[in-house]
């Protein structure tokens, strides 16, 4: 099987390269990225691409759909997928993120691919009140990214057939040790900080709840989106993790506080309602993917953190300044007359 990975240089990309090659170790894998953050490797291992067969560099807004020619299934990752840079910058989050990716999905249709696995969010609920959400409730996107989600969503619908599978992961939080590691993601900075500076400052009240997802899991889950026959219909947008993986921010904290000893948490409970709140309902997941369900629990998650930023000797205090947060780098880059306000290469 040939199967391309447009954004593999991201956060996802590197554990989703090296669950399929240990897993399918014949398939053909491609990569796709516009390289923003290829020399943010973190780990002290071999790079993730050098299991691909092929390595393909540029932009999805110039995107040459002869690379598609014998391709089976296409995973499209790549997205401004980070709410500070889709706020900053939202007309190249919508094209990057949907009406680009929808370009490519329709030529892949004509092409011959079999499966197009789209990475959305769960973040198109918004704010939630009550009960946990399905994939039949209402959505409220409140930023950049989360409306670029969820109107590619919309768009994928006229595409999809008994030969061209669209299946639309709405993935839940993402967080856990990556080759790539992003430390702009709620878990991932609450382990950061509590090894640098032993302590968890929360700047809302805690309250908000947030469904989580390992990014190994993530991997595992676009696993079966590539190769599912037809559960779940020819176009298929489902809520993607774990009932039990529905947490209150503060809750993350406190479990941060329990593996590493000695951590102070402080909440601002005077401080202006999140509006980022949702519990997530994942039985649609469960019942079309059994096998492919969720294997790591936010202790097991936690420690994988610490271990492996143990292991990289991390120890910088000042890490939200750094290139461990996203927005920093496309910034670098932009101070650096490398890209522009679009976020296309000079």
């Amino acid at each position: 099987m040939n199967l391309l990975i447009i954004g593999n240089l991201g956060y996802v990309g590197p554990e989703l390269i090296k669950y399929l090659r240990k897993n399918f170790p014949s398939y053909n894998l491609i990569g796709y990225d516009i390289g923003y953050f290829q020399m943010q490797y973190t780990t002290p291992f071999i790079a993730p691409e050098l299991l691909l067969q092929k390595q393909l560099y540029g932009d999805i807004r110039n995107f040459n759909y002869d690379i598609l020619n014998n391709v089976d299934a296409v995973i499209q990752l790549a997205a401004i997928s980070n709410d500070p840079i889709g706020n900053k910058f939202e007309a190249p989050t919508m094209d990057i993120n949907c009406h680009y990716a929808v370009k490519i999905a329709a030529e892949a249709k004509k092409r011959g691919v079999k499966s197009f696995v789209y990475a959305s969010s769960c973040s198109v609920y918004g704010i939630n009140e009550g009960v946990a959400k399905t994939e039949q409730s209402e959505v409220n996107p409140l930023t950049a990214y989360a409306k670029s989600k969820i109107e590619t969503e919309k768009e994928l619908v006229q595409f999809a057939d008994d030969h061209f599978h669209i299946t639309c992961l709405r993935f839940a939080t993402a967080c856990g040790m990556s080759d790539r590691l992003r430390l702009d993601l709620v878990l991932n900075d609450f382990v950061a900080n509590a090894i640098v500076t032993k302590k968890i400052e929360i700047l809302s009240d805690g309250s908000p709840w947030r469904p989580l997802i390992n990014v190994k899991d993530m991997a595992r889950a676009i696993d079966w989106a590539i190769h599912r026959k037809n559960e779940g219909g020819n176009m298929l947008v489902v809520n993607t993790g774990s009932d039990e993986w529905n947490y209150q921010i503060k809750d993350l904290a406190y479990a941060v506080q329990k593996i590493i000893k000695g951590v102070d948490v402080e909440i601002n409970a005077n401080a202006q309602p999140d509006k980022r709140s949702y519990k997530v309902d994942f039985s649609l997941f469960k019942s079309l993917a059994p096998n492919h369900q969720p294997e790591y629990n936010l202790e097991k998650t936690i420690q994988g953190l610490v271990d492996g930023l143990h292991a990289i000797h991390f120890n910088d205090s000042q890490f939200r300044n750094s290139n461990l947060i996203r927005l920093n780098v496309i910034n670098t880059l932009l101070n650096s007359n490398v890209i522009d306000n679009n976020l296309q290469f000079i």
